[in-house]
């Protein structure tokens, strides 16, 4: 042993390390290369799931669009049908209206009509009672005259008896 090398003690020392590298590479390194293999599986799976998720709530998305869309386009159909009804409502009202004021007018021309008959028929016999008084005062009025002037006569004429 020139300089002082055992080699059976290389020998152990080496078998000593292998046997290290093995137990160590059984022990820690073959479960932690597990745990970091599972690790990675199960973050892709999550990263899949919210791929899916993600796709599923657009999917979700697009369909409640496409309601919405449906949605506007039936209320813009019912608001149109609902303001035609509303208006041929409102012109039957009006149309109504309109038809009651002719007949209410119709019925005010007459009863004015008849108003109108009636004061002139008022008039007419107030003018005709007016008539015969006013006949009848100038006939009492000549006939009382003359009826005084006879007897002025008559007084005239016993006082020259």
């Amino acid at each position: 042993m020139p300089l002082n090398i055992d080699w059976q003690q290389i020998l152990l020392h080496l078998f000593n390390v292998t046997l290290l590298f093995a137990v160590l590479y059984f022990l820690l390194y073959s479960p932690i290369k597990k745990f970091m293999q599972k690790r990675s599986e199960h973050y892709l799976e999550m990263e899949r799931e919210a791929e899916r998720k993600l796709a599923d709530a657009d999917a979700v998305k697009k369909e409640q669009e496409e309601k919405q869309v449906r949605f506007d386009e039936e209320m813009a159909g019912v608001r149109s049908k609902i303001e035609a009804e509303a208006r041929d409502s409102a012109e039957k009202t009006l149309a109504d209206a309109k038809k009651e004021a002719e007949k209410i007018l119709e019925a005010n021309k007459a009863n004015a009509q008849r108003e109108k008959e009636k004061i002139l028929q008022e008039a007419s016999a107030q003018i005709s009672e007016m008539a015969v008084e006013a006949a009848k005062k100038v006939v009492m009025e000549s006939t009382s005259g003359a009826y005084d002037s006879f007897l002025d006569s008559a007084k005239g004429a016993k006082t020259d008896e």
